[in-house]
């Protein structure tokens, strides 16, 4: 339970609190302890003058001629009864219970706490309301029988309480000023402990913006220590995705540029004074063709930044990569009659076992759409050698993989490209294609998503031309 509650918590207060709480929910069972413990104190001294009186008196019961007497000499009797604070009470009983001598009044032991004789016992009782001590004995009397007689002494309790209460002021009252010395001090400490903190929130507020250097986590303290080295590796992601922003900036401003400076050329031409009809025709098709260019570079700069960021807020569903496959396609054969391919595909059936995979299916179209457009870009075709492009879904169970595949007969990929393809913006050189090169990084993108891999090889090694094959290895799960 804590004593003071924060709306937002405090590394300080709740330091503070753990350490404060303890402390003042123990100072009263402290004082407890402290209570009895002097209750038992002040009782010791009281308790052996008892213990002496009772034997006092129990050396004074004699027999005289067959009976019990007790004789109490009057000065024993003045010093027994001499107490300023309490009232001194004595009583003696005869073997058959009959009275001695003192007060008739005085509470006589049960049976079970009698002790034997000649040995003193103590009791806590009542007498008149008054809570009061006793010490009693018995005494075995020279008699046939030996019959025991009964001594009892007891006081009021009030010097044993006056004594108690001045242990208790002795020892408290100093815990009332050490008590708010100790928080004043667990308050120091404490503040002095967390200043490390304050020096590192000073030298991180000092920085500038674009400072993005690892802290020195060598001076902090061990327990900061993970704390700072985990800062230090989200400056580090964060300065090479703040670099990866920038350089895609950059490639995007470049690629954009190409086109939009054709479009003002061609707009340029087309006013001059005494164009044709033809030249303006000619000009407007390469507005037109420059304009389709540069839409077609904004929607892949779409893509690759909706495949980026759709990683941690897109769903995945259960997906047939098959149907999913055939449907891409399928809106993709106008493309492809335009330049004379033949785009078919050869795969895995809709439905079939093993070509279900969890994912998103707006993703995994895309990610097709990529690798078809790709292989319609840069697979040539002419009367004498048409274009052939095929698409497959393959489905392996015992290697709990399913692939597709998209293979083509054109030029290849050179070894040497083949990791930089996947680069934004990165376009073969000798390429006429056209493109945007970004195709291929929003296939690696969603891939990555979806915990696959892509791979490209020849499609047909040793011939030429080699052809490409691109592979996307799915693994296979629950779905």
């Amino acid at each position: 339970m804590k004593i003071f509650q924060r709306e937002q918590r405090s590394l300080f207060g709740e330091i503070l609190d753990w350490m404060l709480t303890p402390l003042l929910l123990l100072w009263p069972v402290s004082l407890a302890l402290t209570w009895l413990v002097a209750q038992g104190i002040a009782n010791k001294p009281f308790d052996r003058a008892l213990i002496y009186n009772a034997h006092a008196l129990a050396q004074l019961v004699a027999v005289q001629q067959g009976k019990p007497q007790f004789n109490l000499p009057q000065p024993a009797s003045e010093i027994l009864r001499a107490d300023d604070a309490d009232t001194v009470f004595f009583q003696v009983l005869g073997p058959r219970g009959e009275l001695l001598s003192g007060e008739r009044d005085l509470p006589v032991p049960q049976e079970e706490d009698a002790a034997p004789p000649g040995d003193v016992r103590l009791r806590d009782a009542e007498l008149r309301g008054l809570p009061i001590r006793m010490a009693y004995i018995r005494v075995r009397l020279p008699l046939a029988g030996e019959p025991l007689a009964l001594v009892q002494v007891a006081e009021t309790r009030e010097k044993r309480s006056v004594l108690a209460t001045e242990i208790i002021k002795g020892v408290m009252l100093p815990q009332f000023v050490i008590l708010p010395l100790a928080v004043l001090l667990v308050w120091l400490a404490l503040a002095r402990g967390i200043k490390p903190l304050s020096r590192l929130e000073e030298r991180i507020r000092a920085r500038s913006p674009d400072d993005l250097s690892p802290l020195d986590h060598k001076t902090v303290p061990l327990e900061v220590a993970p704390l700072v080295d985990s800062v230090n590796d989200l400056l580090g992601r964060l300065n090479d995705s703040l670099a990866t922003q920038k350089r895609f900036l950059a490639d995007a401003a470049h690629q954009l540029k190409t086109p939009l400076a054709g479009l003002r050329m061609q707009a340029d031409l087309a006013q001059r004074e005494g164009t044709s009809t033809e030249e303006l025709k000619q000009s407007l098709l390469q507005i037109g063709r420059a304009s389709m260019r540069a839409t077609h570079t904004v929607n892949q700069l779409l893509a690759l930044a909706r495949a980026e960021a759709s990683g941690m807020h897109v769903a995945h569903l259960p997906c047939d990569l098959a149907r999913l496959t055939m449907d891409v396609v399928r809106d993709s054969v106008p493309r492809a009659l335009d330049k004379r391919i033949d785009l078919g595909y050869d795969g895995a059936g809709p439905g079939s076992p093993g070509v279900w995979l969890v994912g998103n299916p707006t993703l995994l179209k895309e990610l097709v759409r990529n690798l078809v457009d790709n292989a319609i870009n840069y697979t040539p075709s002419s009367a004498e050698r048409p274009g052939v492009i095929t698409v497959r879904v393959l489905s392996d169970a015992f290697g709990r993989v399913l692939l597709l595949q998209v293979e083509d007969n054109g030029p290849g990929v050179p070894e040497a490209d083949r990791e930089l393809i996947f680069q934004p913006f990165y376009r073969a050189l000798g390429s006429e294609a056209d493109g945007s090169g970004l195709g291929l990084p929003i296939v690696q993108e969603i891939a990555r998503q979806h915990g696959a891999e892509v791979l490209v090889e020849d499609a047909r090694p040793g011939q030429h031309p080699p052809g490409a094959r691109f592979t996307v290895r799915f693994p296979l799960r629950e779905a």
